[in-house]
């Protein structure tokens, strides 16, 4: 060994009067093979040690003690929270008992909102009247969605109701849910004259949050928490309506955020690829 690195240092030709003139390398080839062989050998064993050391070959939970859970819980609650749901609703899950076929959907929104049926079922001029302003908020939707894109050149809104209208529509027809008992329809309602128009998921919900996802990015925080709270309204309204499921308006809030974040994708894929000169269609859409 002492002889392979010695090998490999460079030996210095001195003149007469004791000054370096050159530098001379010896060429060992085997001997500096060997020298690295036994580099990588002890490194590897080394990081074998060190990873047999550290992990045991056990998961890390499996060391834990319970000093070392009570920080977890602290620290990760949230994780936590949704373990202990997990165990509850598997409890729930095996002990339930079924809806049957002959029976109405059973929704937790429908019990919620009963009062609010039972009025809007009494006074049919204050459905229409609701309905209507419900239709008033969808248009407000739908032109901050295109003005982003024509007026202020940002198509990531756009894109995103393209997507989610789209998907809505595939999904809506592939499982077509019936209409709920007690359907309050209203000729004032969007889509406007009372026309047939997919259950799963609510459009409605999903757009209003594309829109406000989209004022936050611009920090027109007033407009967004005004949409915001303009679509708690409009899903106590269609829940009191039976104009939706429960389920319709939850998922229409994760498509929001779903497609917004798929929009946003895009347009990163479409810069990244877009030529560098100006005037082309990638860089007059995006």
């Amino acid at each position: 060994m002492n002889g392979a690195v010695s090998a490999l240092k460079p030996r210095h030709k001195r003149a007469s009067n004791g000054k370096p003139l050159h530098v001379v390398h010896t060429n060992h080839n085997s001997e500096v093979h060997q020298v690295q062989d036994l580099i990588m050998s002890s490194s590897s064993s080394s990081f074998s040690s060190k990873k047999l050391r550290v992990y045991g070959g056990k998961a890390s939970f499996m060391t834990w003690r319970l000093h070392d859970v009570l920080p977890v819980a602290k620290h990760h609650w949230i994780p936590c929270v949704f373990a202990m749901g997990l165990l509850f609703f598997m409890g729930v899950e095996y002990t339930l008992r079924m809806v049957p076929s002959s029976s109405p959907p059973f929704d937790v929104g429908f019990i919620t909102t009963r009062s609010l049926h039972l009025l809007l079922a009494s006074k049919p001029k204050l459905n229409t009247l609701l309905a209507g302003l419900n239709t008033v908020f969808v248009g407000m939707q739908t032109t901050y969605i295109v003005w982003t894109w024509l007026v202020e050149g940002r198509p990531r809104a756009t894109i995103s109701a393209l997507f989610m209208f789209t998907c809505r529509g595939i999904l809506g027809y592939s499982t077509q849910l019936p209409l709920p008992q007690g359907f309050l329809g209203s000729g004032a309602d969007f889509p406007v004259g009372n026309v047939s128009f997919f259950l799963f998921f609510s459009g409605h919900v999903a757009g209003s949050v594309i829109a406000s996802l989209d004022m936050r990015r611009m920090q027109r925080w007033e407009m967004a928490w005004t949409f915001d709270a303009l679509n708690v309204l409009q899903a106590l309204r269609l829940l009191g309506t039976r104009g939706h499921y429960t389920i319709d308006l939850a998922v229409g809030v994760g498509a929001g955020f779903l497609f917004d974040s798929l929009a946003g994708k895009y347009e990163e894929s479409k810069r990244s690829k877009a030529p560098t000169k100006t005037g082309t269609k990638e860089a007059f859409f995006l």
